[in-house]
């Protein structure tokens, strides 16, 4: 995260507000949203927080699924609800008692873009606010192989993606971009191990742990220890 002004968001311009749309949501990432829903089935949980809504794809899910959502983010609401509550604030700076009173907290694709020592103490945060889950991803970089094959009497694709030596690398941000990734697990230094103890130390129970393919990410889904 950054102190600097976020982007420039594409609410007021339709056109651009729809090309983002579809930059974002493709294909790849569309399962991923949907993983992030499903991790809550059969749960006791009715009102979610949602830690970094973007457009708001995942928020819509969350609503029309029946669930009580508000979402957090340092940027204004990008998708206008009035219904559906927006806390605008830095996610380093709020108090855990203003995250208090869910059910459920969710921060998917979020926690990569604090400092890898920073990451330990919102976990802990996440923990001191009281909810009975927290549903956390980042993307996964660490050996992993997907290979998909269709085909019909009229039509075959195949795609292929092998992952394997990062655990020997270390991730490399982009400083001209302080907004961007300032860690990726699977690299040197940020093994599942690692983030596993991170986890367990800010008194987390890691329930299950899951794997997203072709967006590749690791889910955690989490109940207080």
């Amino acid at each position: 995260m950054s102190d600097q002004e976020p982007p420039n968001d594409p609410a007021d311009d339709p056109a651009a507000r729809r090309a983002e749309w579809f930059r974002y949501y493709s294909e790849k990432r569309i399962g991923h949203q949907w993983f992030q829903v499903h991790l809550l089935q059969g749960l006791a949980v009715q009102r979610v927080l949602e830690i970094g809504p973007n457009l708001g794809l995942v928020t819509a899910l969350l609503d029309n699924a029946g669930f009580t959502v508000t979402t957090l983010d340092v940027r204004p609401s990008l998708y206008h609800r009035p219904d559906i509550p927006h806390i605008r604030s830095d996610l380093r700076a709020i108090e855990a008692e203003a995250m208090a009173g869910f059910d459920a907290i969710l921060c998917c694709e979020t926690l990569e873009h604090l400092p890898w020592d920073e990451v330990e103490p919102m976990l802990a945060k996440f923990h001191a606010a009281e909810p009975s889950y927290l549903i956390v991803s980042v993307p996964y970089m660490g050996f992993q192989i997907d290979w998909r094959l269709y085909l019909n009497g009229r039509a075959s694709y195949s795609k292929f993606s092998f992952k394997k030596l990062n655990f020997l690398r270390r991730f490399r941000p982009d400083d001209n971009d302080p907004w961007g990734h300032k860690w990726e697990a699977g690299y040197r230094g940020h093994g599942l191990a690692a983030l596993d103890g991170k986890i367990r130390r800010a008194g987390w129970r890691i329930e299950r742990r899951d794997f997203t393919s072709p967006t590749r990410s690791v889910f955690y889904l989490l109940s207080p220890a």
